[in-house]
């Protein structure tokens, strides 16, 4: 089972999106942290260039720098906001290997094209799920196809790999593994899971399902949750 620590970035700090209860901070310094545990893998993800409202674009190139200085040779992946191949572009010509792409696949199918046509082999498609149910942008709106549909047309796109993001329903929900099988057995790539994944249990688990690559964890709580050392050696493998 493979890690990939995640930073999420708001206003050029590392913050964490699902209530972990961990104060933002320098993300220079979480990705300092996990070069130095020996981490191979880093996903770094822009909420503001998400949500529409800025961008961290110069920062996340001196993240990418300072991990590959730390960790030597590494994977990295970048989302949020991508929406064209000058961005896509700019992240790879500064050290990402991978371009987590969400949103526009529901509202812009030529973008999606185009993207694909250039840089099929870096692209992630991001599926984010609560309840069972695919949501289309900013996590509140519900998309018009269903997990089963979302797996398919990824298929037929020509993606690499998958994000499942699972959006937990409420506080401690635990991680839906159904959705997980539905998007891996129809999406036939390589899949991570993400989102509700916290503890060692739920790490356990997500072992036990076929077709699941890997897991995408919040690089704040690998950092401050004891119970999670377990996974911290993972970050290696």
């Amino acid at each position: 089972m493979k890690i990939l620590p995640t930073v999420n970035i708001q206003n050029a700090c590392a913050v964490s999106l699902f209530g972990t209860g961990t104060a933002p901070c320098d993300p220079m310094e979480v990705v300092a942290f996990l070069a130095a545990r020996g981490a191979r893998r880093l996903a770094l993800v822009d909420v503001d260039a998400a949500c529409g409202k800025g961008h961290n674009r110069d920062l996340i190139a001196r993240l990418m720098r300072a991990f590959h200085k730390g960790a030597g040779r590494a994977c990295i992946q970048v989302g949020g906001g991508i929406r064209s191949s000058d961005q896509a572009q700019f992240f790879l010509d500064h050290g990402a290997a991978w371009l987590l792409v969400g949103t526009i696949l529901h509202r812009s199918p030529l973008v999606v094209e185009q993207l694909l046509a250039r840089f099929r082999e870096n692209l992630t498609a991001g599926v984010d799920v609560r309840a069972g149910e695919v949501q289309s942008a900013g996590w509140d709106a519900k998309a018009p196809l269903g997990p089963e549909d979302a797996g398919v047309r990824i298929r037929r796109q020509g993606f690499k790999r998958v994000l499942y993001m699972d959006l937990p329903a409420a506080p401690g929900a635990p991680p839906d593994f159904r959705t997980a099988r539905i998007i891996a057995e129809s999406s036939h790539v390589s899949m991570f899971m993400g989102g509700s994944i916290q503890t060692p249990e739920h790490l356990a688990m997500a072992q036990e399902l076929p077709g699941l690559q890997g897991v995408a964890m919040d690089a704040l709580h690998l950092r401050d949750n004891p119970a999670l050392a377990g996974a911290l050696n993972l970050l290696r493998s």
